[in-house]
């Protein structure tokens, strides 16, 4: 039987492959649609699924919604990530704001410190030193042109503020849980950020026309609401509650790889041979990061004792 620390990384790592799916579709839908208002949408669709799920399971009991200010700074943290990312994206390029991406991890484990305490020791340091190195020679291919010709446009900065929402995100999650089901939680955050995200993209909404767009729309809605939303939200809840916050956005390493497949079963082709380095690394730091911690620092205190 997984223990709760093993069940943790199973769910970032089911995770990062269906985040990984939203980039490939994403891509395909963006020429023919609002950034706003498919944003707007996907949480509709994904908190209605959620609470739909909550209410026939565990339920939805009263003492959920205590402090529902919780919802609002979490709802606030994704929607502000979420909204950011598409603003930064109207002028950087993809390259560069992947690159940006991967510093959540890092950012991570400095909040996971802020918030909670938590202590990332020297081995978590190389892991996430190595899968960031890993994530960025898969994200610029291999090729050091591509790398040296990075520089922070207006749109980087503005994506690397997302990134820090979604960095704090993590660790405040197990700050604000009050011993709530992941699925319950989930919904009372989803609620909060729709509510949220209707106030800033409520005329992209109107001004759409629903009825016009083309199947890859869609498809994209369906699955970034269903995959890349109400079940990543789950499973990023239920591992925030089981791992540090430094471990469960170093999953977001993965998601560069993951892209590849994505993109080789779509039929765009595979990157060069020299780019499967980068994902021998994100392994590497992996494999590290599932050694357990807790076993090793018990044995440290009863050394110290």
């Amino acid at each position: 039987m997984l223990s709760p620390s093993a069940r943790g990384h199973l769910a970032m790592l089911t995770f990062s492959a269906l985040v990984a799916g939203s980039f490939s579709l994403g891509a395909l839908a963006a020429p023919h649609v609002s950034p706003a208002a498919l944003t707007v949408a996907r949480f509709a669709l994904a908190g209605a699924l959620v609470g739909t799920a909550a209410a026939l399971t565990t339920g939805l009991p009263r003492s959920a919604w205590a402090a529902p200010w919780r919802y609002l700074v979490l709802g606030g943290l994704l929607a502000a990530y979420f909204v950011l990312m598409f603003e930064g994206l109207r002028t950087a390029a993809a390259v560069p704001a992947a690159a940006v991406f991967t510093l959540t991890p890092v950012m991570a484990a400095g909040f996971g410190w802020l918030v909670l305490r938590q202590r990332t020791t020297l081995r978590m340091a190389l892991a996430l030193l190595v899968g960031a190195l890993g994530a960025l020679w898969v994200i610029f291919r291999a090729d050091l042109g591509l790398l040296m010709a990075f520089h922070i446009g207006r749109g980087e900065a503005i994506y690397f503020v997302g990134c820090i929402a979604h960095a704090i995100y993590a660790p405040m999650v197990p700050r604000l849980n009050r011993g709530e089901p992941a699925v319950v939680f989930t919904t009372g955050m989803m609620a909060a950020g729709f509510v949220l995200l209707v106030l800033w993209g409520w005329r992209d909404v109107a001004e759409t026309d629903w009825a016009a767009l083309p199947g890859i729309v869609w498809v994209c809605l369906v699955y970034v609401a269903v995959a890349a939303s109400a079940m990543t939200f789950v499973l990023l809840q239920y591992a925030a509650l089981r791992l540090p916050a430094a471990k469960v956005m170093a999953y977001t390493y993965l998601v560069p790889s993951w892209v590849i497949l994505w993109e080789i079963a779509l039929g765009h082709g595979a990157p060069p041979p020299a780019v499967l380095g980068g994902v021998v690394l994100t392994a590497l730091a992996l494999a590290l990061l599932l050694k357990d911690e807790t076993r090793l620092q018990g044995a440290r205190e009863r050394k110290t004792a």
